[in-house]
């Protein structure tokens, strides 16, 4: 299966995080993607794009925080988190880029 610009468009970046290091250890691999983005085509994108075997995919939606910069208030914007468990064997480093 060859990755289509799609695949690329729903994966925005991994996520480098101390809890994200820790899920890495036991086979998972933790992405930013798009908020449409269901499981089953976050599974299909990761798949083609990094040549791997996905076992499951776990998501979270993060809600974004009132925040204030420089005294004025602002708002971060919602994120989608998709935990990505490899099957046996398989490991993506996310170091290397694409």
């Amino acid at each position: 299966m060859s990755a289509k610009p799609e695949h690329y468009d729903l994966i925005k970046k991994p996520v480098i995080t101390e809890k994200a290091t820790m899920a890495s250890e036991n086979g998972a691999v933790v992405f930013n993607v798009k908020m449409e983005a269901t499981k089953p085509q976050i599974k299909e994108a990761v798949e083609a794009v990094f040549g791997v075997k996905v076992k499951a995919v776990n998501t979270t939606i993060t809600k974004g925080k009132a925040k204030r910069f420089r005294g004025r208030p602002g708002e971060r914007s919602d994120r989608k988190k998709a935990y990505v468990t490899l099957v046996e064997g398989n490991t993506i480093d996310i170091s290397s880029g694409l």
